[in-house]
């Protein structure tokens, strides 16, 4: 694995352009600091991956037919994301672009490199999910959701290019952006990481799932937090409603990750998870100093990297482990976003919405005459 041969200050990327010097690190970033590398080479007496002692991996010869359901909390999972399916027809961008045109040069920068950024992360997660977690696991039920999901990503990659294509006229820009891996050295950093792992033939299922968990959970979650921001202020309509709807698919994907960690025998010690959530941490904090310049939207950068690392604790808990950052969140506004969703009755559409009927009962489908209305 690379990414981890930089020292700490260069890992955080430290915002110098506030007040011209090196804003001192916040004192959750004073950590004895070994990456993932230096951590797997200490462990490397562990007995070696075995992969007839996962049931979620070994040969499964019912793994064709659905019924009987035998891992009801993953088919539930499935269910769930089913019932939360939606289109980009379905997202109303005719008053982004009056919008957009108020806007300050910086924040347009800010969105056009989350967009970018955005457009081709999903393509990664379906590179992962098609070249290897779809072929690995041997549950139907597993394999049902990384189905659909692979249907969603392609949703959200379908969202962010029409949102870029729609904001930006110029076709030589837009080709930048859409090749933001090529041309974007914050956004090529935070790809390579993700496909390092998709590629890695030593990793262990169970250290790409939580790869893959960091990379839904805590590589997006910075720039959503950002997005819904602007949200406050009225602004891009069409922008902060497709947010809602991929900030609530994206935790459910990084939840259906922690779903299947729980599953496994053979789990990483906590150390090992630990130093993957640690990197991706220090990489995200880096991105967000070169995507959000200081006091670009009036979003404190050193506030910022506190909320992804307490993101990051959220998900280490998720994962059986303790917290490494013990920060508190930030960003109250934040404290008010749920992946459940909280309706604002006044709003057209929310992002809460689910398919009618998907997640319904047997019982809740039966005809009577007695209803109280």
């Amino acid at each position: 694995m690379r990414g981890s041969q930089r020292n700490k200050n260069d890992r955080v990327g430290y915002d110098t352009e506030e007040k011209g010097s090196a804003i001192d690190p916040p004192n959750s970033l004073q950590l004895d600091i070994r990456d993932y590398e230096t951590v797997k080479k200490s462990n490397q007496d562990k007995k070696p991956f075995d992969i007839q002692l996962e049931p979620l991996l070994r040969e499964n010869p019912k793994r064709f037919v659905v019924f009987p359901i035998e891992y009801h909390d993953i088919w539930q999972m499935y269910k769930k994301a089913e019932a939360s399916f939606w289109t980009a027809e379905e997202v109303d961008l005719s008053k982004d672009l009056s919008h957009w045109k108020q806007l300050k040069p910086d924040e347009r920068y800010f969105i056009k490199h989350v967009l970018a950024f955005f457009a081709a992360s999903d393509g990664i997660v379906n590179e992962n999910l098609v070249e290897r977690f779809s072929q690995e696991v041997q549950v139907t039920e597993a394999r049902c959701f990384y189905g659909f999901q692979i249907a969603i990503e392609n949703i959200h990659s379908e969202m962010y290019s029409l949102l870029i294509d729609t904001y930006v006229n110029d076709s030589a820009e837009r080709d930048y952006l859409f090749n933001a891996i090529e041309t974007m050295p914050c956004v090529k950093k935070k790809a390579d990481w993700a496909l390092e792992w998709i590629s890695s033939e030593t990793a262990t299922f169970g250290e790409r799932i939580i790869a893959f968990a960091a990379v839904e959970g805590i590589f997006f979650s910075g720039s959503f937090a950002a997005i819904f921001w602007l949200k406050k202020r009225g602004l891009m309509p069409g922008l902060t409603f497709s947010n809602e709807l991929i900030s609530r698919d994206e935790g459910l994907h990084c939840d259906f990750a922690c779903l299947m960690f729980k599953h496994l025998v053979q789990k990483p010690n906590p150390e090992e998870i630990q130093a993957i959530i640690r990197d991706a941490v220090f990489i995200e904090q880096e991105f967000l100093t070169e995507a959000l310049p200081c006091a670009m939207i009036g979003m404190n950068c050193d506030l910022m990297k506190q909320y992804i690392e307490f993101v990051a604790d959220r998900l280490l808990v998720e994962l059986g482990c303790s917290k490494i950052f013990a920060v508190e969140n930030p960003f109250d506004f934040m404290e008010h976003i749920s992946l459940e969703g909280k309706t604002n009755f006044f709003e057209k559409k929310v992002g809460e919405y689910q398919k009618c009927g998907v997640m319904s009962n047997k019982e809740d489908n039966v005809f009577t005459l007695d209803a109280e209305f």
